[in-house]
């Protein structure tokens, strides 16, 4: 049960500066998401477990706790019906790199083409759906900073709630779960007074790829960058194995 050495997940998260303009960014993308999870299950947490766990998204990507319950007061409250959509796209980046991208849309049509666009210009392509997904699974990921806790006692504590996996890379703390199994896994951490960097469903690789020449690198870099900067696009995942 127990995952030691590299952590495929540090692997596909972009460590960058959270900029002020990126940083409202990620604030409308979740705003998007818990609007939408409102209206399609109602304004309580604790009788809609989507809720719950994006509002602990939220709280670990530092959206502030009025945000949240504007947004959710909004959603609540808004006689119309959003008409966003979920809606996974796939495809190849430079060099076979397999690229999972999660959107919320209200026009398919205008997403589909950005997406294709997005690929095509840096020497990819978009695919149909299932082929690239077969290279990754879908997991919860539980993210917490190792400074000051014991190993043993957060691995412990972990697999106790029913976590699949457990691994430790000098700084953090990560903790895989079955996909349904993230909210309960979760609460049952924070109940125990932990507290997160990051708990959110993931599409883990199975195989990574390797890229081994500059223009490849940069074309990987701008693919990820245009996707990331996409109003519609609230996740991208990918199997590039990176430095």
């Amino acid at each position: 049960m127990y995952m030691s050495g590299h952590s495929k997940w540090n692997n596909i998260k972009r460590k960058k500066e959270k900029t002020d303009a990126a940083r409202a960014k990620v604030f409308t993308k979740i705003g998007r998401e818990i609007s939408v999870i409102v209206k399609t299950g109602g304004a309580n947490p604790n009788e809609n477990s989507k809720l719950k766990d994006v509002i602990a998204k939220a709280k670990a990507a530092n959206v502030p706790n009025e945000n949240i319950e504007r947004i959710i007061k909004k959603a609540a409250g808004d006689g119309e019906a959003n008409n966003y959509e979920e809606l996974v796209y796939e495809g190849y980046g430079p060099n076979g790199v397999a690229v999972v991208v999660e959107t919320l849309t209200d026009n398919r049509n205008r997403t589909a083409g950005e997406m294709r666009h997005y690929f095509d210009k840096c020497g990819g392509n978009l695919g149909q759906t299932g082929s690239v997904m077969f290279m990754f699974d879908r997991k919860g990921v539980i993210q917490i900073e190792a400074e000051g806790l014991d190993e043993d006692t957060v691995m412990e504590a972990a697999l106790e709630a029913g976590a699949e996996d457990f691994s430790f890379d000098g700084d953090v703390y990560e903790i895989l779960t079955g996909p349904n199994e993230l909210g309960a896994v979760r609460d049952a951490l924070e109940d125990k007074g932990y507290s997160f960097i990051s708990a959110e469903a993931a599409y883990i690789p199975s195989t990574m790829t390797t890229l081994d020449n500059e223009e490849a690198i940069a074309n990987m870099e701008k693919l990820i960058d245009m996707l990331e900067d996409n109003d519609d696009v609230q996740a991208v995942w990918h199997n590039w194995e990176q430095d």
